[in-house]
């Protein structure tokens, strides 16, 4: 273990650097200089500290203090030396670190017995820190794992509610990767623009509760086929309501109120501007847009030149001003996700975008 040795005095440097060099297992490093000494301890660990009190470019409590303040160098054992048996110095010299003394002459005995005991405490901390932080990575690997199992059981799900309409199997992509432009568009931290994207996809898992005759019907639907087709957020939000997970519960919010208009003249609930979840404001934005720049048995796919043009027309009706800006300034990031994610270029199953 190194212990480093600080002293001006030649002879007692010499006299304290033998005798610890005598405790095994050591390897001792020696300053003349407490300003030398300082430098390299701030760029050096060390198992053990012993300095002088009496020096002339700083005494030993400044010298502690000073190492103290330098980060990580809070459980580094620091005995002090001094001829002193005042009280006082030894009060200050705890007050700013000191982990035990020696008096001067130094006694041999009583210097391996004190090295042998704070190496061994340090030994102890090192292996407590060692411990904690391979307990913290297996916490970080178990979290990560089980995030990553949400976030697969949240796109089986996805995948079931689209699944009885291959020609939209991207859709839930591309509605996710759109939120994601808009999330990251109103400066949401990285992890929020990444649960946003993670949860996104569940937006209309309500639709397996909603019978084909309905949710694939090639013409317009019926008033009473309307109001069934709508009860598809409030299935969705009751499959997900009340799940231990916040990344599900976040895919409630979502599902339940991303067709709510900022006017207040959505559904289910005709919530308006704030009172709506950001999130469901985010994905009423990337749902639209998709729904209308995409084939469906009802109608031609928009051009992209148009589906901007009425989400730029809605700002402040349909959709919250905010998320169409963030939505319009990431234009150039929403042709690249239309593109990669084309239903025609489907040839295999869908997978979990990264």
């Amino acid at each position: 273990m190194k212990v480093v040795v600080v002293d001006d005095n030649a002879i007692n440097l010499t006299i304290v650097a033998t005798l610890a060099g005598r405790v095994s297992g050591t390897e001792v490093a020696t300053y003349a200089c407490p300003v030398r000494a300082l430098a390299w301890l701030a760029a050096a660990d060390a198992d053990l500290v012993i300095v002088d009190y009496m020096m002339p470019e700083m005494d030993g409590i400044a010298f502690i203090e000073r190492f103290r303040a330098m980060p990580d160098r809070g459980s580094v054992p620091v005995v002090m030396v001094t001829a002193s048996a005042d009280r006082e110095t030894r009060h200050r010299a705890l007050e700013v670190g000191a982990t035990d003394f020696l008096t001067k002459p130094v006694d041999p005995v009583e210097l391996k017995a004190r090295m042998a005991n704070l190496l061994a405490l340090r030994a102890a901390h090192r292996q407590l820190a060692d411990r904690a932080s391979w307990l913290a990575d297996a916490v970080a690997r178990a979290t990560a794992d089980l995030h990553e199992r949400e976030r697969e059981v949240i796109w089986r799900l996805s995948m079931a509610a689209e699944h009885r309409d291959r020609d939209t199997a991207y859709h839930v992509v591309r509605v996710a990767e759109y939120a994601g432009v808009v999330a990251e568009g109103l400066g949401l931290d990285a992890d929020m623009v990444r649960q946003i994207r993670y949860a996104a996809p569940m937006h209309d898992v309500g639709k397996v509760g909603i019978p084909d005759a309905v949710l694939l019907k090639p013409g317009q639907l019926e008033p009473d086929e309307i109001d069934r087709m709508k009860a598809h957020t409030i299935i969705g939000g009751r499959i997900l309501a009340e799940s231990s997970s916040p990344l599900i519960r976040l895919a409630a919010e979502i599902a339940l109120t991303h067709q709510e208009r900022f006017d207040g003249r959505g559904y289910p609930y005709g919530r308006a501007g704030s009172d709506i979840p950001l999130c469901g404001r985010i994905v009423a934005v990337a749902d639209v847009f998709d729904a209308l720049t995409s084939e469906r048995p009802y109608k031609r796919a928009w051009t992209m030149a148009d589906a901007f043009a009425h989400i730029e027309a809605e700002r402040g009706r349909q959709f919250d001003p905010a998320c169409v800006d963030a939505f319009l300034a990431g234009g150039d990031a929403v042709l690249g996700i239309r593109a990669r994610f084309c239903d025609t270029n489907l040839t295999g199953p869908i997978l979990i975008p990264a």
